[in-house]
């Protein structure tokens, strides 16, 4: 069965790194990607009250300058990607970055979303990008990997992946199938960190570590605690010690994970997206 993956674009590098990436880690499987570039306009004047309709000049020049930048895309990842498995789908849509793919994630039933980060130069106030982030704490039907924009995958023999979990809620098996998979591509294995304030558990957190324990009984993987240590900082400083590969977490609520990326908490340590992050979201 084809796994359908969704990778938006703004015809940057960034977009173009996010989308190497993935064409790299599912380079065995049988894959269609959907390429989504949305455009919207920006110079409409104050007593333009409706949204431009097609047919509208300034609407038509967004639209040709969409399709002529997908048309581009395709010929250069054609090029890129000389592999059987993988089958590419433009498409082009006059709407805002998230609705545009939660849109297309409804309708083409997609399995993964692959995005670009802008990265540490950028001006937003989010680490990741607010559309990252935006995609990312409301997209809830399915996870997403957001890939910063000088990262490739490397071909050393160790890789791992950081799941970063606090124990606080259980997680159910079907959540945590793409960080196995993902794992099983980068042929990694997982190392489950938790930061805690206090050196002991309590029962409802041991419970849910044992569940954890047993999902990922058949896959390599150890449990590491930091305590009395920031969130961010402690898993920055894990990630950066090992040289691990990607960090996982699961959003369990609204707010997540733009409170943890802002640029205000992440620039009092130094932080940046030097790894993949994959996102997954706790289905009730």
């Amino acid at each position: 069965m084809k796994k359908k993956i969704l990778i938006p674009t703004d015809f940057s590098r960034t977009a173009w790194n996010a989308l190497i990436y993935a064409t790299d880690l599912f380079k065995d499987d049988k894959c269609t990607f959907y390429i989504l570039n949305a455009f919207q306009l920006y110079h409409l004047t104050t007593d333009s009250i409706l949204p431009p309709q097609p047919g509208h000049k300034a609407y038509e020049q967004a639209r040709e300058n969409s399709e002529k930048g997908l048309e581009q895309l395709m010929d250069a990842i054609t090029i890129r990607s000389d592999n059987d498995n993988h089958k590419f789908e433009m498409i082009s849509t006059y709407n805002s970055v998230f609705e545009a793919v939660r849109t297309t994630v409804e309708n083409k039933k997609i399995d993964l979303l692959m995005m670009g980060t802008l990265g540490e130069n950028s001006s937003d106030k989010f680490l990741y990008g607010s559309n990252s982030v935006d995609v990312m704490e409301k997209l809830r039907d399915c996870p997403v990997i957001v890939v910063p924009q000088t990262i490739q995958l490397k071909e050393h023999s160790r890789k791992e992946v950081v799941f970063a979990t606090n124990f606080k809620s259980s997680v159910a098996s079907h959540e945590l199938n793409e960080l196995l998979e993902v794992a099983s591509k980068l042929k990694a294995a997982i190392r489950v960190l938790h930061i805690q304030k206090k050196d002991n558990l309590s029962k409802e957190q041991e419970k849910n570590k044992k569940e954890l324990q047993e999902y990922l009984k058949d896959v390599v993987h150890t449990f590491h605690t930091l305590t009395d240590i920031p969130l961010v900082t402690g898993i920055h400083s894990f990630i950066e010690s090992r040289n691990s590969d990607m960090l996982a977490l699961i959003n369990k609520k609204q707010g997540f994970l733009a409170s943890i990326f802002s640029k205000t908490l992440v620039h009092e340590i130094g932080f940046k997206p030097h790894v993949p992050l994959l996102v997954m979201h706790h289905k009730k």
